[in-house]
């Protein structure tokens, strides 16, 4: 039973690792602030999540997981009201969204 929470846990560490990395590059390479919020939400939910997982795997029933699973629970609350709040002001104060369609339509002048 120990090999296979020891496989379980490892699965969910390269899950998580993947999804960190994943994140970690919208970060660095989208190009206006709304698609790297979205990409930050990815490294908080799963990556975060996935890791807090493998680590409670690992921890078995103790009182360390239930305190792993209230992060876990913390995270998946706080994270998209983060998000929220943090493009709610960017729009508040008038950054756009940097997309094709929307340099088209003003280059174009259209009005829709």
């Amino acid at each position: 039973m120990s090999l296979i929470l020891d496989i379980a846990s490892i699965i969910c560490f390269i899950i998580g690792a993947i999804a960190m990395f994943t994140g970690s590059l919208g970060l660095l390479r989208l190009p206006d602030v709304y698609s790297r919020i979205h990409a930050a939400g990815i490294i908080d939910t799963a990556a975060v999540g996935f890791i807090i997982l493998g680590m409670m795997l690992q921890a078995g029933l103790t009182l360390t997981s239930a305190k792993l699973a209230l992060i876990v629970l913390f995270l998946f609350f706080t994270s998209p009201i983060s998000g929220h709040a943090i493009a709610m002001m960017a729009h508040k104060f008038g950054v756009e969204p940097n997309a094709r369609q929307v340099k088209a339509s003003k280059i174009g002048g259209k009005n829709g």
